[in-house]
């Protein structure tokens, strides 16, 4: 079973952002189910976050539900990121998590970018600010983004915002499904810390399996 963890840093309660990251994720769900598959959806909700990953920049040191979140995010197959615009750009607190992510993270991940807004000319800020971003951070980003702005939540005519949460859930489960190494392996396994090792590491008749398997 893949993991797929949804990450959205929406400031207000209920929030755009995390009702567009619900969506979203039902949509990966629906599509990973489609192609004969499952996946395990977790969610990583970033504003109660927001005074431990202070304490992070501050000591270095990740404790609690923040280390949690992190290590969901290291494990995960694929991620759904949403973050509200602000200054035409992703929020502060949306940086300040993806800053404390240890480098190497993300190599590989799949991952659908979406924001939302008060206006469709923010739009451009999957292209010019999210696509970017993950891109540096070595992560494979679905071909479709999706921006949601006010007045596509409880508008009569949703047809164009659905269209694109259908087609970019398509894709990121076609990005999911793919095999990274031999059969029982993925890139999650991959990047597993070296804590995580230590605490549950593959015994050696597995290792050994995945060497002659080469």
């Amino acid at each position: 079973m893949r993991r797929l963890v949804v990450i959205s840093a929406g400031l207000s309660v209920p929030s755009s952002t995390r009702l567009l990251a619900d969506r979203l994720a039902d949509a990966v769900v629906s599509a990973t189910e489609a192609r004969g598959s499952t996946v395990e959806v977790e969610h990583v909700e970033l504003r109660p976050l927001a005074h431990q990953l202070a304490d992070h920049l501050l000591t270095g040191f990740a404790t609690g539900e923040l280390a949690e979140a992190l290590a969901k995010v290291r494990r995960a197959d694929g991620l759904v990121v949403v973050t509200p615009v602000f200054s035409a750009s992703y929020s502060g607190l949306f940086k300040t998590f993806v800053d404390v992510l240890e480098p190497g993270t993300l190599d590989g991940t799949p991952v659908l970018v979406a924001a939302t807004g008060g206006t469709a000319r923010h739009s451009m800020v999957l292209d010019h600010a999210l696509r970017p971003l993950f891109s540096h951070l070595r992560a494979v980003v679905a071909p479709t983004g999706v921006f949601a702005a006010s007045e596509d939540f409880g508008s009569t005519d949703e047809g164009h915002l659905d269209k694109r949460v259908r087609r970019a859930a398509g894709e990121l489960a076609a990005l999911i499904g793919v095999e990274a190494g031999p059969p029982g392996t993925s890139s999650a396994d991959e990047r597993r810390s070296f804590e995580d090792q230590l605490e549950d590491p593959v015994p050696f008749d597995e290792l050994l399996r995945r060497a002659t398997d080469r």
